[in-house]
């Protein structure tokens, strides 16, 4: 068989590939380069873009939350009946102590409406009453000392311009509070938050490893506890990258709309930095890497392709009728070995051609050798002399049954030319035999087949299972005793195989016999004997490529067992 090739293309040398592939290489390293660059300049961008619109989504938040809390005070000084009748009456009367009840209930639910962060007061000037309208978490000494404070800005003139609907930063014992003073005559509304809880909920976002988020006064002082860095760790976070990559820092700061404070959010980005470097260093390693590939590569066509080139084009002219194969001297030892090897390989496979002709002319010679034994005159005279002896004791329809199994016997012998036959047929000649030794012995031994159903069409070669039955007639069955002959065909444990086994009642194998059978050992053919005991070994052994196997036993009541496995398969599929 020859080997076409189809050329679908120009055919170019190595070198062009490899400039081709250092150019590949080269546009992908400056793609990844400018891809790198570009992705991390966006990444900060968003960053900041999605910082700034978390303060701003925040700062709206609470921009409401104090609109609406200084709109409440407001309203409940002015219009509610509550404050107005705590502002009339004795602070020790029934009707104050039920009204302060109600207005701390009122406030209670504003408080839960906000959080608990929000502490809410009331202050009446004219009765020198100043207490809390909703629960505090605040410590004592904490209280008393923005009690003091409080009534000392509700006695300011100006508390209306400083503090109504102006969130004002306090300080107290050294920690801020942001407080809202709402006034209406003498009386007072206070709502106060730490400056720590208002700005915690931004606290919580990741600003990077020396981030901060803050609030600051109008001066730029911190009136919060941030989470920051030294000063000159800062200033040089804040200079610009090496990479121009602007600055490795994103600061956004943000003011309420009532307050005199802001956020300020400060975001580092040294990470950023790290990852070009890491990508610079990638990409000069591939580039060297790729360099040193195109090296290798060169090397590599001039060393190793062209001498594996030579030594398949030795192959390719090489074929079963040519001569010695003359390989050429390789600088690789990998190649001169498998050169070596290779003859080494030719001379196996020319000797295995041998060797499998001889096989097959033994195999032939076997069967020939087995169909000989099996046309056995001593057989055929013994059946003529039956029937004579039928004939003279007049018994007709003996000498019809004999004559007429005699001839399917024979029948089956010579039209039996194929390596394999069916089961049930080999089951059928096997019944036929025993029928004429019955007869020949008079009924000196009784037999018994038994099939499992669907195994008829399983394949055998033919004549194999008369061997085994033929040695239990010649050695079991005797004039004393009647004997037992036994076939049957079953399944085994693997349904891909089938089990056949034969069993007699007689003395069973001798040891000697029996240990030979078992350790695979030729038998001693004296006489002409055991030949059809090796020779059915051999061929089952050449017909199955070894997936059948024989086995011999003797019962612990005497007689002898017979086991043979083959494959349920086609004998073409094994």
């Amino acid at each position: 068989m020859r080997l076409i090739i189809h050329r679908t293309g120009k055919p170019y040398p190595v070198k062009h590939y490899v400039n081709m592939l250092i150019v590949i290489l080269f546009t992908a390293l400056v793609l990844d380069f400018m891809i790198s660059y570009a992705s991390i300049s966006i990444v900060k961008q968003q960053s900041g873009r999605s910082l700034r619109d978390t303060a701003d989504l925040y700062i709206n938040r609470i921009n409401h939350d104090f609109a609406y809390i200084n709109h409440y005070m407001g309203w409940s000084l002015a219009n509610d009946q509550i404050i107005e009748t705590m502002d009339e009456n004795a602070t020790d009367s029934a009707e104050f102590l039920k009204s302060n009840t109600q207005l701390h209930q009122r406030f209670t639910e504003l408080q839960k409406n906000y959080g608990q962060a929000y502490h809410f007061f009331i202050y009446l000037k004219n009765k020198e009453f100043f207490l809390n309208c909703a629960p505090l978490s605040i410590g004592y000494p904490d209280y008393t000392e923005l009690k003091r404070q409080i009534i000392a800005f509700a006695e300011d003139k100006n508390v209306y311009d400083k503090f109504y609907s102006h969130w004002t930063p306090i300080l107290v014992e050294n920690k801020y509070y942001i407080l809202n003073i709402v006034p209406y005559h003498d009386r007072y509304l206070i709502c106060l938050i730490s400056a720590d809880e208002l700005i915690r909920p931004l606290q919580n976002i990741d600003m990077g490893k020396n981030g901060a988020v803050s609030l600051v006064d109008e001066q730029g002082r911190n009136i919060s506890t941030p989470i920051r860095v030294d000063e000159t760790r800062e200033l040089e976070a804040a200079r610009p990258s090496p990479f121009g990559l602007a600055y490795s820092r994103a600061a956004v700061t943000s003011r309420f709309s009532d307050a005199s404070f802001s956020v300020q959010m400060i975001a580092k980005y040294g990470t950023f930095e790290k990852i070009m470097i890491a990508q610079l260093v990638i990409i000069l390693l591939a580039l060297m890497i790729a360099i040193v590939l195109c090296l290798v590569m060169l090397y590599f066509n001039k060393r190793v392709l062209r001498p594996i080139q030579r030594f398949s084009d030795t192959l390719a002219t090489w074929n079963d009728e040519s001569g010695p194969l003359d390989f050429k001297n390789s600088k690789i030892i990998e190649l001169e070995q498998a050169s070596q090897q290779f003859k080494h390989l030719i001379e196996q496979i020319r000797r295995f051609k041998i060797d499998m002709y001889e096989q097959e002319l033994e195999k032939q010679r076997i069967q020939l050798d087995y169909m000989k034994l099996q046309i056995n005159p001593h057989f055929f005279l013994n059946c003529l002399t039956s029937m004579y002896s039928m004939a003279q004791m007049q018994m007709y329809g003996e000498i019809e049954q004999m004559a007429m199994s005699t001839s399917k016997y024979f029948r089956y012998i010579f039209q039996n030319g194929h390596n394999f036959v069916r089961l049930q047929d080999e089951i059928d000649h096997v019944r036929i035999y025993l029928d004429i030794q019955r007869h020949r012995y008079r009924d000196a031994f009784a037999y018994h087949i038994s099939q499992d159903a669907g195994t008829e069409d399983i394949c055998i070669p033919p004549l194999v299972l008369q061997t085994f039955i033929e040695n239990a007639v010649k050695y079991a069955v005797s004039r004393v005793t009647e004997a037992s002959i036994t076939l049957s065909v079953s399944r085994g444990t693997d349904p891909e195989l089938a089990l056949i086994t034969i069993s007699d009642s007689g003395p069973g194998f001798p040891p000697d016999i029996l240990e030979q059978l078992k350790h695979q050992e030729p038998l001693n053919a004296e006489n002409g004997n055991r030949i059809g005991i090796m020779n059915t070994i051999q061929r089952l052994a050449l017909l199955y490529k070894g997936q059948a196997d024989v086995s011999f036993s003797n019962l612990e009541g005497g007689g002898a067992v017979v086991t043979i496995t083959i494959p349920a398969a086609p004998p073409e599929a094994i």
